[in-house]
């Protein structure tokens, strides 16, 4: 592609959420309904979200900028770190792609994790502290 096809590649002047959902998911090379169930949401969810409709709460937001692999800012506003556009990186083989994308999978899942094990423990301890003092 030409330079002068990449000029305004995703603007955050001219583009919605929406608009940089679809196309970060497309440059990820996945389909809506294989976002939605990596999300853990319905395909309609999805193309609502998509269809500037509707907004995801946080936590799915920040899943998506994750699996999407473009930053969180970039996904609300446009600026920050978003996808290549087309033609700036060499084309990767499916098999490739797929690998990268299931990494970026497990790694929002490990972050998840990690959450929930911080909230566990730290209810562990306020019952122990609880029964302590009982």
């Amino acid at each position: 592609m030409n330079e002068q096809t990449n000029d305004g590649w995703f603007d955050p002047e001219a583009t919605t959420f929406g608009d940089r959902v679809a196309g970060a998911r497309e440059q990820a090379g996945m389909s809506q309904a294989e976002l939605a169930k990596r999300l853990g949401v319905k395909l309609k969810t999805l193309k609502g979200w998509e269809n500037d409709l509707s907004e995801p709460r946080a936590n799915k937001l920040s899943m998506m900028a994750g699996l999407l692999n473009v930053s969180l800012l970039w996904l609300l506003s446009g600026e920050g770190e978003g996808p290549d556009a087309p033609g700036e990186e060499g084309e990767l083989s499916r098999d490739v792609t797929e690998m990268l994308t299931e990494i970026r999978d497990i790694r929002t899942h490990m972050a998840q994790y990690v959450d929930r094990l911080g909230r566990l423990e730290k209810t562990l301890r306020s019952k122990l502290k609880d029964e302590a003092g009982a």
